[in-house]
């Protein structure tokens, strides 16, 4: 069974593009596997079956990522860029996950 994911990556304001991750979407694996990845990595990538710190493997042709208003979580986790490094967001509080409210 597949753990799917979703990279949120701010654009703007309002806008966050949605990067879809297939496989490994846990924060055990997606962690340390995003960290080499900068932002641009991921938007360049558009569409991923898989994060790894050595490759992202990509779905060819790639779909465009949806853009939203703000970090969505659609599928079981979302990871986003902040303070220079990946985290995983529960997009209902803004928080980073296992963080005080």
């Amino acid at each position: 069974m597949s753990t799917r994911a979703q990279i949120a990556i701010q654009l703007g304001p309002e806008e966050w593009a949605h990067v879809y991750v297939h496989y490994d979407g846990y924060p055990s694996h997606m962690l340390p596997a995003l960290a080499p990845w900068t932002p641009g990595d991921i938007l360049e990538a558009r569409e991923i079956r898989q994060v790894r710190a050595d490759a992202l493997d990509c779905f060819d042709p790639p779909r465009e990522p949806p853009i939203l208003p703000r970090p969505t979580r659609e599928l079981c986790h979302l990871y986003v860029w902040q303070d220079g490094a990946w985290v995983e967001l529960d997009p209902e509080t803004h928080a980073l996950e296992g963080s005080a409210p």
